[in-house]
């Protein structure tokens, strides 16, 4: 999959600026993964596939619902994902940054130190997923493997604003 394989249906789009992004890897100390900032500053926020996928814009990762910090208290305190262990640990986990979801619940997040390496948690198994590359791969994966839903064609972007979900 390419930026180039993603239809926009609908608008406006909302955008992260690239100071946004730098702005938010120097709060964090990370590096987003590859394709991540071509795809918030190309595409901003959203649904890809209809509803299946959402990439978290910067803005959303540090005060957004469920941001970074939300997130660590929850997966600390509901970490349910032992069967994993040998992909990622749960210290490791906390870690980590989370920068979108599924609209299952999956969520996929990024490690600080190998930050073009997408886990997957899956909300409906103790499993933990891994896809090196960056984000397009990740987001290829969840679209296309059949592992955590039916694989899809549609590369649909419907663009939305969280901020307008409180």
């Amino acid at each position: 999959m390419t930026l180039d394989d993603i239809t926009v249906r609908g608008g406006p789009l909302v955008l992260s600026a690239p100071a946004e992004v730098d702005e938010a890897e120097a709060r964090l100390g990370i590096r987003f993964p590859r394709d991540y900032r071509e795809y918030v500053t190309r595409f901003g926020e959203g649904i890809l596939g209809g509803t299946y996928v959402r990439v978290y814009p910067p803005r959303r990762i540090i005060d957004g619902p469920d941001n970074l910090d939300e997130w660590r208290q929850r997966i600390d305190e509901y970490w349910f994902w032992d069967d994993g262990a040998a992909v990622l640990t749960k210290p490791k986990a906390l870690e980590c940054v989370i920068i979108g979801d599924t609209f299952d619940g999956d969520e996929l997040i990024v490690h600080p130190g190998e930050p073009d390496r997408i886990y997957i948690l899956p909300r409906h198994s103790e499993d933990i997923f891994a896809v090196d590359g960056g984000l397009l791969p990740a987001l290829d994966w969840l679209c296309n493997s059949g592992t955590l839903t039916e694989p899809f064609e549609e590369r649909d972007f419907e663009p939305f604003d969280s901020r307008d979900e409180g």
